[in-house]
């Protein structure tokens, strides 16, 4: 089965999780990146004015800075990502949303400051529309993801 770690990170920890187990599983990479970079005020969820907020309030896509070439000839695709809201950040929709998702296993991988993992997968499951299988996961570390 062939796989790809497609990941987020606002501030690193999502990035770390991700590389560290694309490397234990002998996985390709692919970070998620906006093509307008986070700044440390865009991700102030306290300021309602800021980036993060008028994303997730607009429900706005976000326009990601690469894709991923030859996604066809992925079985399994494991998309990480920092909890916003209790579910994935607008950028990850619309990473998601270029996709055709037919017959592919999804496995969502969530950080946290403390959130839950809630309706991760439920709210995800409309971007990944075709997707064999799809599930979520909250974790701390790249081996919370072995054992899933």
């Amino acid at each position: 089965m062939k796989t790809i770690v497609a990941y987020f990170s606002a501030s690193g920890v999502t990035a770390k999780v991700a590389k560290e187990y694309a490397a234990q599983i002998g996985a390709d990479l692919f970070e998620i990146a906006p093509v307008q970079l986070y700044t440390a005020a865009d991700l102030n969820w306290k300021n309602p004015l800021s980036r993060c907020n008028k994303e997730f309030f607009t429900r706005k896509d976000v326009p990601v800075s690469a894709a991923i070439a030859d996604f066809e000839s992925y079985d399994q695709v494991l998309i990480g990502f920092p909890i916003w809201y209790g579910c994935a950040p607008n950028v990850v929709n619309t990473f998601c949303s270029q996709y055709d998702w037919a017959g592919k296993q999804v496995i969502a991988f969530a950080t946290s400051g403390g959130s839950p993992i809630g309706k991760t997968a439920e709210k995800l499951r409309p971007y990944v529309n075709g997707a064999a299988s799809l599930k979520a996961i909250l974790v701390k570390t790249a081996d919370d993801l072995k054992k899933q």
